[in-house]
């Protein structure tokens, strides 16, 4: 009896940038599961402290903020106490500071599995991004701490927050595809990430008010898609500013033309990264 012949599967690169070929990332979602959990073991893995990394990180950083910008700087905080303006402001952003380093790093983090194994590349930036999710859900329980201790109860805006967080989620994952391609060919984009988010957090309206910002600039503002998050942040919990209005739908637009971008240059990287990576 005849045995019978060994199936063969063949791979090619798929034609087309768009084609993110979707069946395949959700045949593929146990993988991501457990690459986030592994990202998520890692990060705590022999720390003395643990999870209480996701609580100091922003706590510290807005008693930094509080001492010099609130106190010695006198900036506004749009009739808040400013350690809850900060915090707010800081949540979403210490999300997409996190998911923007390890989705730029992703590639030549897990160089060791990309060579070896065939799965659809895009999970790996995707997991990294969705990892900084736990830090976020635990910081989070803080602020809810603060704004009972300072008598701030969240309007109904506060049910519009899943999406400032998928907002700000997109942006760094859009960014990341971007970095985690360049980073595959030139090591030294790694390097540049530091500065990047550094740089980046003053250009959003973390530390400060957005009102700062001539109400004729506002809406130019807005191609930062962070300054967007940040404001619908504190729209949703506080209730003390306005609407993020024209500002968050320039950020919506900047994202979704910074995340197709991605795809296509993500894409068409895509076939070179286990020969080079």
């Amino acid at each position: 009896m005849a045995a019978e012949a060994t199936p063969v599967l063949i791979l090619r690169p798929s034609k087309g940038f768009f084609r993110l070929d979707l069946k395949a990332l959700w045949e593929y979602r146990e993988l991501l599961y457990f690459l986030v959990w592994r990202d998520i073991k890692v990060r705590y893995k022999q720390t003395a402290l643990g999870a209480a990394w996701a609580v100091l990180q922003p706590v510290l950083t807005m008693l930094v903020f509080s001492v010099f910008f609130g106190r010695l700087a006198k900036v506004p905080s749009d009739g808040v106490p400013y350690p809850v303006f900060a915090y707010v402001a800081l949540l979403p952003w210490q999300l997409f500071a996190f998911a923007l380093t390890e989705s730029s790093n992703s590639l030549v983090a897990s160089q060791n599995l990309i060579t070896k194994v065939y799965f659809p590349r895009l999970v790996i930036p995707i997991s990294s991004v969705l990892a900084g999710l736990v830090d976020f859900g635990i910081s989070f329980v803080v602020l809810l701490i603060m704004m009972l201790c300072y008598g701030i109860v969240p309007t109904a805006a506060i049910a519009l927050l899943p999406l400032f967080l998928l907002l700000a989620i997109t942006t760094a994952l859009a960014v990341g595809l971007w970095l985690s391609a360049l980073n595959v060919k030139y090591r030294d984009v790694r390097y540049t990430i530091p500065f990047l988010a550094q740089f980046w957090m003053f250009a959003t309206p973390v530390a400060y008010p957005s009102s700062l910002v001539p109400a004729s600039l506002r809406p130019f503002y807005g191609l930062n898609p962070m300054a967007g998050v940040v404001e619908g942040f504190r729209w949703a919990l506080l209730g003390k500013t306005h609407a993020p209005g024209p500002l968050l739908w320039v950020s919506v637009a900047a994202v979704v033309v910074l995340l197709l971008a991605g795809l296509r240059y993500f894409r068409k990287m895509e076939s070179t990264f286990a020969d080079i990576v």
